[in-house]
């Protein structure tokens, strides 16, 4: 019991900042989590995935606090909280993938997406943030609205172009990120809110990275074709 009772003193533990706002130390360590997940996914370690979803389901609770908890003095930020919820959904889909490509005896390979799918994944985000703009407002999202709803579309997006292993997850990572920042600071969440400040500066870093992996990868070897050299054709 003592130690139930620590661990749930230890979750509901803040700091109280000069402002008069609260800090969660749980969001502290979520985001502290998102950000090995974050260096994972750089070096396109399959732990990455795992390590991610622990930091959701940390900040799931932290969005949802005002509700879990009524004393609480932070908004509940509904687009943020169903972000944690599709993060860990697209984890597991990413971690199934990676796994499958460590067990081909290597790692996901960077590559760019296809003209048509990044007008896909530009339609998508638009839409998508229009078209939930109303719900999150009618559940009582944190106003603006239509930010809580842009990160939430940008990030399931980044988050599958990770699994997918296209670089141009990191630049929607970044268009989520100049929304995500203001937001996060105007409705008091700071600790999360610099840690999308620093993001914005690692996602940049990830995205050169990518690039040079890329180039140096190996070409791919089309199996599904013939190889001339095995089976000459007949004169």
């Amino acid at each position: 019991m003592d130690a139930l009772n620590w661990l749930a003193e230890a979750f509901n533990a803040h700091w109280v900042l000069p402002a008069g706002q609260t800090l969660l130390v749980r969001e502290v360590v979520g985001n502290a989590f998102g950000l090995a997940s974050a260096l994972g996914g750089m070096r396109r370690r399959i732990w990455a995935w795992p390590v991610g979803i622990i930091g959701n389901v940390l900040l799931l609770t932290v969005f949802l606090a005002s509700i879990l908890d009524p004393t609480h003095s932070l908004p509940a930020l509904l687009g943020q909280a169903g972000r944690q919820v599709m993060f860990i959904t697209v984890a597991v889909y990413g971690w199934m993938r990676w796994r499958r490509a460590s067990d081909s005896g290597g790692q996901v390979t960077p590559r760019w997406a296809s003209n048509p799918t990044r007008i896909g994944l530009v339609a998508v985000l638009i839409v998508g943030t229009i078209a939930l703009t109303p719900a999150f407002r009618a559940l009582g999202s944190w106003e603006p609205v239509w930010a809580d709803a842009w990160t939430f579309v940008g990030s399931m997006l980044a988050t599958y172009g990770m699994a997918k292993g296209w670089t141009e997850f990191w630049l929607i990572w970044i268009a989520v990120d100049v929304v995500g920042v203001p937001l996060l600071f105007s409705s008091g969440y700071y600790a999360t809110g610099l840690m999308y400040v620093f993001y914005g500066a690692f996602t940049a870093i990830g995205f050169v990275v990518w690039c040079r992996a890329q180039s140096h990868a190996k070409p791919r070897v089309d199996t599904t074709l013939p190889d001339p050299t095995l089976h000459p054709p007949e004169r």
